[in-house]
């Protein structure tokens, strides 16, 4: 598994500080166990998070102080090296004898270990879905292939993994380990692709924002 779209620097710096909604976080966490090059990033952000608390600990400064460092953090961030193979064995398990029927460990606490055990619940033709019992805004979904998901842009905050199968958008194509980390300044319209369902695991830190009347009449249904 090779992912071609990554987590926001932000997102890491806030999976890193633990500053990000816990829902964002098990998303976050699941792309993690994937993805070496996030990992490495995750990385930096925990430096660049060991010398944010050297300054808070130090005698206050400007605001304006404050500002040029956390820029300086992304900037390191985005220049981080993708990782050459280093695994952080706190958050990726090994590739080695993996179960394909295993859920990434993240999402386990919260929909089970496995995909059989999964108890999907139907939200419209060829969709369907399982919310966490603990959290209402992080939502698994099961979309048939081929399907043509309602055009539709973000209240805030999206992110999503793609667990199996893939999709396309006008960003692009996301296959298996690929994230979207997506803002409020997105709309799009997923299509999955044809032969397997796709399956992927969302979080979402305000409501979608939905074009069409049957879908915000299944938003209402759904509280998506």
């Amino acid at each position: 598994m090779n992912p071609r779209h990554h987590l926001d620097p932000t997102t890491v710096l806030g999976f890193a500080t633990g500053t990000l909604a816990a829902e964002m976080s098990v998303v976050a966490a699941a792309h993690l166990e994937a993805c070496a090059h996030c990992r490495q990033h995750l990385r930096s952000a925990e430096r660049v998070g060991g010398l944010l608390l050297e300054q808070q600990l130090s005698p206050p400064s400007a605001e304006d102080r404050q500002a040029a460092l956390r820029q300086t953090m992304l900037e390191r961030l985005d220049t981080a090296a993708p990782a050459g193979g280093v695994h952080d064995d706190t958050v990726v398990r090994s590739a080695a004898g993996h179960d394909p029927d295993q859920l990434p460990a993240a999402l386990a606490p919260h929909f089970g270990t496995s995909y059989r055990s999964l108890k999907w619940r139907w939200m419209a033709p060829g969709v369907h879905c399982i919310r966490a019992p603990a959290h209402p805004s992080l939502i698994m979904l099961k979309i048939a292939p081929g399907k043509c998901l309602p055009m539709h842009s973000h209240g805030n905050s999206e992110l999503t993994q793609i667990l199996r199968g893939a999709y396309d958008d006008s960003l692009g194509h996301f296959a298996p380990g690929d994230v979207a980390d997506l803002d409020s300044d997105v709309e799009h319209q997923p299509v999955t692709t044809p032969g397997v369902a796709c399956i992927c695991v969302s979080a979402l830190d305000a409501p979608l924002v939905f074009s069409g009347w049957f879908a915000r009449k299944l938003q209402q249904v759904f509280k998506l």
